[in-house]
């Protein structure tokens, strides 16, 4: 593990020191390429193994996130100072690779040369003979080990600087821990909200319809005790305590269900929303493309009650009969669209079910995403890692 991190810290510095031009250039425009650098520089420690947090979501572009920042505070006391951190040492890393890694090739090289008539010199070095150009191979080898040494170095140097940098109390950060406590309210709210709809459902459901064959079987025995004769009487109410009792079963069946569908353990993600799409009222195309094993269970949960709650908006809502559903899984993500072509102007507020499901998303890594223009029909678009970060 620890040679993989040298030589990832050692790849890093070699595609900085290529791309030092294009740091270079990056002056002219430094408060609009700063930050963008200095995410750059944040992404290139944790890859290194350096725990940072990243500054943009994971939903934004980078036009969307660098133009807010440009008007914070942050720029001064964190990204420009990344940024001329990282042209510094960029161009350090440029002299040593470019100097240290060749001279080491011309010297492990130089028999080769030899035989070609040609004297490979580095720096004060000249081979005048075979003897010399085999002498000169393990201080190449050397020159090759302390070049490695010096950009590891370096490297660590960029990590010691960021971190010092990013001490301060920088807005940004205070701004995305709120994001994150917000999220976290919001999910308590939406699970809150959830707990309610099953009380509801099984109170204004299944609760009243047994109280329904309860009644209706008392009248049974009242009859069948007063009047043995009364036999049409008795199998009238018979029949409508089953009734009752039938009803009853299937509320409890679909609230169940509404916790946790029995196929998505069972069947899988792909299995669960072609058996939803069935039971919809809706006329619904589905795609499906890919493999859902490995999918954890709260990312395939959280996609399905995605998918579910889309259809019964556009059921309810939409003005359609119809709807399409795109539904891809790959062994790192999985990727959701349901589409309709109804009256739009669908959007996420507070305590909506649109709203808890998008903390869903985001409570296993993902995101929900929600495009509906008047008239121009609603797309949902969902996705998320196929495990969560945590």
């Amino acid at each position: 593990m620890a040679q993989i991190r040298i030589a990832r810290r050692v790849l890093t510095e070699c595609i900085a020191a290529m791309a030092f031009p294009i740091l270079l250039l990056s002056i002219l425009v430094a408060p609009v390429s700063a930050p963008v650098v200095a995410e750059t520089d944040r992404s290139r420690a944790r890859w290194c193994g350096v725990e940072t947090m990243p500054l943009k979501p994971s939903d934004h572009s980078w036009a969307q996130w660098v133009a807010p920042r440009l008007r914070s505070r942050s720029i001064w006391r964190t990204d420009l100072p990344v940024f001329v951190t990282a042209v510094l040492l960029s161009a350090l890393s440029l002299m040593v690779a470019f100097f240290g890694f060749i001279g080491a090739a011309a010297l492990v090289f130089s028999p080769v040369f030899w035989l070609f008539g040609i004297a490979a010199q580095v720096g004060p070095f000249t081979p005048e003979s075979v003897g010399e150009t085999l002498l000169a191979m393990p201080a190449g080898i050397v020159l090759g080990a302390v070049t490695t040494t010096v950009l590891t170095g370096t490297s660590f140097l960029r990590d010691l600087l960021l971190r010092a940098f990013s001490r301060s109390r920088d807005p940004d950060l205070l701004a995305k821990l709120e994001e994150l406590r917000t999220s976290r309210a919001s999910l308590t709210a939406a699970f809150e909200f959830e707990r309610q709809r099953i009380e509801r459902d099984l109170h204004d459901g299944a609760q009243q319809e047994l109280v329904a064959v309860v009644m209706r079987l008392g009248m049974l025995e009242a009859t069948a005790t007063a009047a043995a004769a009364d036999q049409e009487r008795i199998v009238r109410l018979a029949r409508q305590a089953q009734a009752h009792a039938e009803r009853a079963l299937e509320r409890l069946r679909d609230t169940v269900r509404n916790i946790h569908p029995r196929e998505l353990s069972d069947l899988g993600l792909i299995a669960a929303v072609r058996e939803l799409a069935a039971r919809s009222p809706l006329r619904v195309e589905l795609n499906s493309t890919g493999d859902d094993a490995q999918l954890s269970s709260p990312t395939a949960t959280a996609v399905y009650f995605t998918v579910s709650e889309a259809l019964t908006n556009i059921s309810k809502h939409a003005g359609v009969g119809s709807a399409r559903i795109d539904l891809r899984c790959t062994t790192t993500d999985v990727h959701v669209r349901v589409h309709d072509d109804g009256v739009g102007g669908a959007r996420i507020y507070a305590g909506s079910g649109l709203a808890g499901l998008r903390e869903r998303m985001r409570s296993v890594g993902g995101n929900l995403e929600i495009l509906s223009p008047p008239g121009g029909g609603t797309l949902v678009v969902a996705s998320a890692p196929s495990q969560p970060p945590w």
